[in-house]
């Protein structure tokens, strides 16, 4: 049986729109019984579309696949294979869909844009809901017309414009499984993570402060203005610069809000207190707020496990399990439930370079005898 949730990554997968993180999910789900011919079947009955077949090249995806296998079995033992196969289902689908496609199973219709909770949103100033494609393009606008922000793929640009007087915000949201980049009207540029939200200032007003409010977490590269302080307040923490690189996380759900700095010096206080007051933090340095008791200590770290997923990688330094499950389901946007409560608090380090979530499970299960099953799309570890 093909769920609504799958239903829509097929669609997307279809029409070249599906995530690397939806891929991930859409192999989860073929390693469920006989999803495999499910996929198939439910595509020829319920899909009459033209994806862009004409460019499939069969001969070049047997290619493809028959290195990636060969590669695999010089970097793996024979014990992997199985994990092997699931990494090359895509590519054994496409050949089906291939064959679909040469037999006259699809027409040269297109389906309607396809919405979901899973997308990529932009809310503008008068709470009209935008919605972004990853490798998508479009021009954002004001209420009076005018083009304020250009989208092109999974960047967003904003023009400065010096005679704003009032400051009128827009909201990018960033849904679990995915991560986007916006560049503000300053010239600051912010990537945001998954699961995040940025409000910030269509433009910022010239001789006052610039105040952006993150939930979830971003990396900051701040235009230098001496003049106008950044400030960014995620909850109760605000985040003071004049110029510099830091990361930020502060999701709801954490127990501490941490900024990590980069280069350059921030001042970190809470809402009820100052910068005068504040803690400074200088490079190689992060700042956490204990969200119970407003606290602020500092510690030196290594920085690049705290960006690492600016380029889709996961690295985890003696952290819980509970917390590196958390980190799994924003990146890969699963849900994750660990039935054994000791393993939650047993402590891990590892690095992942932008990994499949089943590579990631394999490597828990093979180095730590970490087991797991999916069922419905949720990953069970005991």
């Amino acid at each position: 049986m093909v769920s609504p949730k799958i239903e829509k990554i097929i669609a997307k997968y279809l029409t070249k729109q599906a995530s690397s993180s939806e891929l991930d999910e859409l192999l989860i789900w073929l390693e469920e019984g006989d999803n495999e011919k499910e996929l198939l079947s439910y595509v020829k009955v319920n899909y009459a579309i033209d994806f862009n077949m004409k460019e499939f090249d069969t001969n070049r995806s047997k290619k493809e696949l028959l290195e990636f296998i060969n590669k695999e079995k010089k970097v793996y033992a024979l014990s992997k294979v199985k994990n092997i196969m699931k990494y090359a289902a895509l590519f054994i689908l496409l050949l089906g869909l291939g064959y679909l496609y040469n037999e006259g199973f699809f027409t040269n219709k297109t389906p309607e844009s396809i919405i979901s909770g899973d997308s990529i949103t932009l809310e503008l100033e008068n709470g009209d809901i935008e919605i972004l494609s990853e490798d998508g393009s479009k021009k954002v606008v004001d209420k009076k017309g005018n083009v304020v922000g250009t989208q092109n793929g999974s960047e967003l640009l904003y023009v400065n414009d010096a005679e704003q007087e009032t400051l009128v915000y827009n909201t990018l949201t960033i849904p679990y499984g995915k991560r986007f980049k916006i560049t503000l009207s300053d010239g600051t540029n912010v990537h945001l993570n998954s699961g995040s939200s940025l409000k910030y200032p269509v433009n910022f007003i010239k001789g006052e402060t610039r105040k952006v409010y993150l939930d979830g977490e971003g990396y900051f590269a701040v235009a230098k203005n001496a003049s106008n302080p950044f400030i960014v307040n995620s909850e109760t923490l605000n985040v003071e610069v004049l110029g510099t690189e830091f990361n930020v996380s502060a999701y709801p759900e954490d127990a501490t809000t941490d900024v990590v700095l980069i280069e350059g010096s921030v001042g970190l206080y809470v809402d009820s207190s100052t910068l005068e007051d504040g803690t400074v933090i200088t490079p190689g340095t992060k700042g956490a707020l204990n969200k119970a008791n407003k606290s602020i200590s500092t510690e030196e770290v290594n920085t690049f496990i705290y960006t690492s997923w600016r380029q889709g990688g996961l690295f985890f330094r003696n952290m819980p399990f509970k917390n590196i499950v958390k980190k799994m389901e924003r990146h890969y946007n699963v849900k994750i439930i660990v039935t054994n409560n000791t393993l939650n608090s047993e402590v891990f380090s590892a690095n992942f370079n932008d990994e499949p979530i089943t590579k990631i499970l394999s490597y828990f299960n093979d180095s730590y005898d970490i087991n797991y099953t999916i069922k419905d799309n949720t990953i069970y570890i005991n």
